[in-house]
C-alpha cells in the first residue's frame, strides 16, 4: 500500500453527513464501524476493519447532544487503541464545551479542560479542531493540536458576492482581532460593536465604533446559539444606516431560544454558517425571514487529514491572502 493512502478514517454518529463529504474529498469510503446504543442507553462500538499499525482519524463533532457525542468518541478511540492503531487523531469540527474555558465563578468546573484530559486518556495522540471559542484551549492539551479556521471557506464566499461597499464588523470587542484579520484580507474597513455600562442599574448599552452607513456589513463570529449578540449587533448596524447585514458564523448550535430570536428579532439579510455541526433537528431554514446559507468545511478538514498523515504543514492552508 502506498504510504500516502496508508491511513483510515472513521466517524461517530454526531455529524455523519460531514464525515462522508470528507471521505469523498479524500477519494475513499469511511472505514467500517458499528456504533449503537443498548436499550438502557449505554453506547457500544465495534471496529470492523483491522487497524493494527495504522494511522487512524476519527471525525466527531461535539454537538448536538455533546455528552452523548463525546462518550461515543471516547469509546471509539478506546476500541482503536485496543486494536493496536499506531496513531489516533481525534478530528473535532466543533469542540463542544468550549465556552466553559475558565473559572469565572466560585466552585465551577473548567469543562473545556476536562474534555481535553478525557480525549488524551481515551487514546488520542493528536487533535484537529476548528475555530475554538477560546485560543487558550490549545494550551489544555499535552499532545499536538492543529487549530483549523473556517476563514478560507468564508473568504471565498464573500469575495464571490462582489458587494459594492463592504465593511467587516465585530459583534463584540472579543472578536475584534478576528474581524481585523478579515478586513485586512478583504481590503475593506472595520467597525466594532462595543458594550458600555450606563451606570446606576448597570444597564448595557451598545454603540458602533466605526461608520457602517451605506455599507454592506460583514459580521464575523465563531458561533451563535441563542442569537443574542448577533441580534443586538445587527439591530445596531441597521439603526446606523447599514445598507445590508450579512452574518458569518463557523458553528451553529442553535437552541430553541435562538430559533425564536432568529424568527422574530434578528435583522439580517443573510446568515452564513458552516456544516461543522448538523442543523437543529426539525429546523426548516426556509421558515426564516432571511436567507440561510451553509458552507461545507469538508475539503478543509480533508486536506488537514491528508497533510497530517503526510507530516506536511497545515498552517500553509491559512497563509494565503
Amino acid at each position: 500500500m502506498n504510504v500516502k493512502d496508508d491511513f483510515m478514517v472513521f466517524s461517530g454518529t454526531a455529524n455523519l453527513p460531514l464525515a462522508e463529504k470528507v471521505a469523498e474529498y479524500l477519494g475513499r469510503p469511511l472505514n467500517k464501524i458499528d456504533v449503537r446504543q443498548f436499550p438502557d442507553g449505554e453506547s457500544f462500538c465495534q471496529i470492523n476493519d483491522g487497524v493494527r499499525g495504522r494511522d487512524v482519524f476519527v471525525i466527531q463533532s461535539g454537538s448536538p447532544r455533546p455528552n452523548e457525542a463525546y462518550m461515543e468518541l471516547f469509546i471509539i478511540m478506546d476500541a482503536l487503541k485496543r486494536g493496536s492503531a499506531a496513531r489516533i487523531t481525534a478530528v473535532l469540527p466543533y469542540y463542544g464545551y468550549a465556552r466553559q474555558d475558565r473559572k469565572d465563578q466560585p466552585r465551577v468546573p473548567i469543562t473545556a479542560r476536562l474534555i481535553a484530559n478525557l480525549l488524551q486518556t481515551a487514546g488520542a495522540d493528536r487533535v484537529i479542531a476548528m475555530d475554538l471559542h477560546a485560543n487558550q484551549i490549545q494550551g489544555f492539551f499535552d499532545i499536538p493540536l492543529d487549530h483549523l479556521k473556517a476563514e478560507p471557506v468564508i473568504l471565498k464566499y464573500i469575495r464571490d458576492q462582489h458587494w459594492a461597499s463592504p465593511i467587516v464588523v465585530a459583534p463584540d470587542t472579543g472578536g475584534a482581532k478576528t474581524a481585523y484579520g478579515y478586513s485586512r484580507k478583504l481590503g475593506c474597513g472595520l467597525a466594532i460593536v462595543a458594550k458600555q455600562r450606563t451606570g446606576g442599574e448597570t444597564v448595557d448599552a451598545f454603540s458602533v465604533v466605526g461608520d457602517v452607513r451605506g455599507h454592506d456589513v460583514i459580521m464575523i463570529d465563531d458561533m451563535t446559539a441563542t442569537g443574542g449578540t448577533l441580534s443586538a449587533a445587527a439591530k445596531l448596524c441597521r439603526e446606523n444606516g447599514a445598507k445590508s447585514v450579512h452574518a458569518f458564523v463557523s458553528h451553529f448550535p442553535l437552541t430553541e431560544k435562538g430559533l425564536q430570536r432568529l424568527m422574530q428579532e434578528v435583522q439580517l439579510d443573510e446568515l452564513v454558517v458552516t456544516d461543522s455541526i448538523p442543523l437543529r433537528e426539525g429546523f426548516d431554514p426556509s421558515s426564516l425571514p432571511f436567507k440561510l446559507t451553509r458552507l461545507s468545511v469538508a475539503p478543509l478538514i480533508g486536506e488537514a487529514i491528508k497533510r497530517t498523515h503526510m507530516n506536511e504543514s497545515i498552517n500553509d492552508l491559512f497563509n494565503h491572502e
